[in-house]
């Protein structure tokens, strides 16, 4: 049996609106202590292994950090605005509006789960739902290689994707 794609009910289910502006929520278990989680990010010489190849400084709150991504020759800004040690960091891409809030909860010492929540995507843009759907795939393709990295000691996926 063969199900048609409505699109215009798959882009009114992703108008869902939080403090006014769209968001794209992603969610992982990683099978690993919170600390650990958080430090794969802000710890610039561990978030070469998972993501970007390297960042300019450690994420602290109130910083600008460029992180660097040597395969495609390309550098991105963004500027750190909290952190909650061990719990949350909220970041904005530069030149955009869109932030990102990342979530840890712990469920116990050796499991926590991450949410990547990012927001701004303007809800009249004619490209909205091509957006969303390449964000999701960016933030699924970020937390499997941090999953893999943090679970297995596998550190080459995020030079796997081929666009």
């Amino acid at each position: 049996m063969s199900r048609k794609c409505d699109y215009d009910t798959v882009e009114a289910a992703f108008r869902k609106r939080v403090d006014g502006r769209m968001n794209n929520l992603t969610k992982f278990q990683i099978n690993r202590p919170a600390h650990e989680v958080f430090e794969a990010f802000v710890d610039p010489a561990k978030i070469g292994n998972f993501w970007f190849s390297s960042s300019s400084a450690r994420w602290e709150e109130g910083k600008n950090i460029t992180l660097f991504y040597d395969i495609y020759n390309a550098e991105v800004g963004i500027t750190v605005h909290e952190i909650e040690v061990n719990k949350r960091i909220f970041f904005q891409w530069a030149g955009e509006e869109n932030t990102v809030t990342i979530t840890l909860k712990a469920l116990d010492e050796a499991t926590t789960i991450i949410e990547v929540n990012e927001e701004g995507f303007q809800d009249d843009d004619p490209a909205l739902l091509q957006k969303i759907v390449d964000n999701k795939e960016g933030w699924v393709y970020v937390l499997s290689c941090l999953k893999g990295y943090l679970e297995h000691g596998i550190h080459t996926l995020r030079e796997g994707l081929v666009r």
